[in-house]
C-alpha cells in the first residue's frame, strides 16, 4: 500500500540512494531522491514529504545543515541522518538539531524498514496529539463562544484580561449559564493551556469523601484505601483545578483547601510528608457565598484567597439576542451527529424560544432544541415542536377568541402599545424595559396591532 507523501532520500552516492529509494519502494513507499543536497533541500520546500533520510557526510552541505534547513522550513517532518561514522559528536549535533533517528552504515534493509516504520509511527502519533490539542485549544477560543449581547461581551473581555495570569477566580451564576466553560476559556487561553485542566464537582460527592479526592490519600489511611491515591489538587500539577460548587465544600475541606493555598503543598490523607504542587485554582458558585459566611457556612478567609477576581454570568434571559444564535449552534450540532439536515426554527417558534424565560439557562435551551430536533422531520422546526417541552407565553390568551373582555383587552393594549413608542421615538429596547417585557414580546405586539416602531 502506497502512502500519500513521498519519502525523500539525500545522498551524493547514486548507488546508495538506489538501494535505499529499492528498499523503500518494496515496502510500499513512494520515494524521490537527490544526489544534491542543495537541490534536495530547495525541493523540500515545494512539497510535503513524510519522511526526510539524509546522508551526514556530503560536499557542500552535510547532513547537519541538511537537517537544520529541514526543521527550519517545517518541524514536524522526521528526519534520519545516515552515517558511517557514528562519533558522540555528530550523534550529540544530530540530536540537538532534531533528528529523530540515526542509521549506522553499513546496514540492512530490515533494520532500515524498523527504523523507518518506527520513525513514522511516533510522527503519526505525534501529529494526532498536536490535531486534537489544535482542536482542544480551538473549541475554547475566545470567538468561539457564542454571543453577541453586552453582557456576554463584558465577561470575554474580563476572561481574555485575566487568562494570561493566575489570578484565583470565582464564576458566579445560576446553574446551566456555562461556568465550566468559561473555567475552560481561561485554562486554553492561559500560559497553562499544555497541562491538565481538572474540574471537580464539590455538590456531587459526599463530604467525607470530597477530602479524598481533593488532597488523595494513603494506603491504609481509611476503610476502603487499598492503595496510594493522588488527589485532584496533585493530578492538576502545573495546570488548572476547577472546582465547581465551592460553596458545597465541608468547612473540613475547606480548612485543607486553605492550607494549601496558602503553603502551596499538601498532605495526603494518612501520609506524614508534604507535597509542592504549582497549580491554578478556578472556582464556581451558584449560591451567595458572602451570606454562605454570615451563616458560618464558609470561611471567610477561604473566600478571600479564593475571589482574587470575580466574573458574574448572565442568565439566558438577560440575554436573549444570544439565543437565536445558540439555538442555530445546537441545531448544527445535531445536525452533524444524526446526519439530518434541519435548516433551523421557523419565525413563531423562534419567537417562542426567545420569550421563554428559561429557568435552566443554556444548558435548558439545549436540551429543548435537542429534543425537538429529534422529533421533527421537517426542514424546519415548528412552534407545535416547541410548545411540547416550553410554555409559550400569551399564547392561551391570544388563541381564546372573542368576546367583550378580550376585545377591551386588545383595545387597551394597542393603544398602551403605541403611547409608549411614541413616547420613546420608537425606541424598542427602551419601551421594552419601561414596560417589563422582552424586546421580543414587544416586536410580537407591534406585529399583532401593525404598530410602526
Amino acid at each position: 500500500m502506497q502512502h500519500i507523501d513521498p519519502i525523500m532520500v539525500i545522498d551524493n552516492d547514486p548507488g546508495l540512494c538506489t538501494l535505499i529509494a529499492a528498499i523503500l519502494t518494496d515496502n510500499g513507499y513512494a520515494v524521490i531522491t537527490f544526489n544534491s543536497p542543495y537541490k534536495g533541500v530547495a525541493e523540500f520546500k515545494n512539497g510535503a514529504y513524510s519522511l526526510v533520510i539524509s546522508d551526514v557526510k556530503m560536499p557542500g552541505m552535510d547532513g547537519i545543515e541538511v537537517l537544520e534547513h529541514i526543521k527550519r522550513i517545517n518541524p514536524t517532518t522526521p528526519v534520519i541522518i545516515i552515517t558511517a561514522h557514528a562519533t558522540l559528536d555528530i550523534s550529540i549535533q544530530a540530536l540537538r538539531k532534531g533528528a529523530d533517528d540515526m542509521l549506522l552504515k553499513p546496514f540492512e534493509s530490515g533494520e532500515l524498514m524498523l527504523r523507518v516504520n518506527n520513525v513514522l509511527k511516533n510522527n503519526a502519533l505525534l501529529r494526532e496529539n498536536i490535531k486534537l490539542k489544535e482542536e482542544l485549544f480551538g473549541r475554547f477560543r475566545f470567538e468561539n463562544i457564542i454571543g453577541i449581547s453586552k453582557g456576554i461581551k463584558e465577561v470575554l473581555e474580563k476572561v481574555q484580561k485575566i487568562a494570561p495570569t493566575d489570578i484565583p477566580t470565582i464564576i458566579i451564576g445560576e446553574s446551566g449559564t456555562g461556568k465550566e466553560l468559561i473555567a475552560q476559556a481561561i485554562h486554553y487561553n492561559s500560559l497553562r493551556k499544555d497541562k491538565p485542566f481538572v474540574a471537580l464537582n464539590c455538590g456531587a460527592l459526599p463530604h467525607n469523601l470530597l477530602e479524598s479526592e481533593l488532597f488523595g490519600h494513603k494506603k491504609g489511611a481509611f476503610t476502603g484505601a487499598t492503595e496510594d491515591k493522588a488527589g485532584l489538587i496533585e493530578s492538576a500539577n502545573d495546570g488548572t483545578l476547577f472546582l465547581d460548587e465551592i460553596g458545597n465544600l465541608s468547612i473540613e475541606a475547606q480548612k485543607g483547601l486553605l492550607r494549601f493555598l496558602q503553603e502551596k503543598e499538601l498532605r495526603r490523607i494518612g501520609d506524614n510528608k508534604n507535597i509542592k504542587v504549582d497549580v491554578r485554582i478556578i472556582s464556581a458558585t451558584n449560591v451567595d457565598l458572602l451570606t454562605a459566611i454570615k451563616e458560618n457556612k464558609f470561611r471567610e478567609d477561604l473566600y478571600y484567597r479564593l475571589n482574587g477576581m470575580s466574573i458574574n454570568l448572565p442568565t439566558l434571559r438577560e440575554r436573549i439576542e444570544d439565543i437565536p444564535l445558540l439555538a442555530s449552534y445546537f441545531i448544527s450540532q445535531q445536525n452533524k451527529k444524526l446526519n439530518k439536515n434541519c435548516a433551523g426554527f421557523t419565525a413563531d417558534a423562534m419567537e417562542a424560544l426567545s420569550a421563554f424565560h428559561w429557568p435552566g439557562n443554556i444548558r435548558q435551551l439545549k436540551n429543548v432544541v435537542d429534543a425537538a430536533h429529534a422529533l421533527s422531520n421537517d426542514k424546519y422546526i415548528d412552534i407545535d415542536t416547541i410548545e411540547q417541552f416550553v410554555k409559550i407565553s400569551g399564547k392561551e390568551s391570544e388563541d381564546a377568541g372573542g368576546g367583550e373582555y378580550h376585545a377591551a383587552l386588545a383595545h387597551f393594549e394597542r393603544d398602551y402599545f403605541r403611547n409608549l413608542l411614541q413616547q420613546y421615538r420608537g425606541n424598542v429596547d427602551e419601551a421594552a424595559k419601561r414596560a417589563g417585557i422582552n424586546m421580543v414580546t414587544l416586536y410580537r405586539k407591534i406585529k399583532k396591532y401593525g404598530l410602526k416602531s
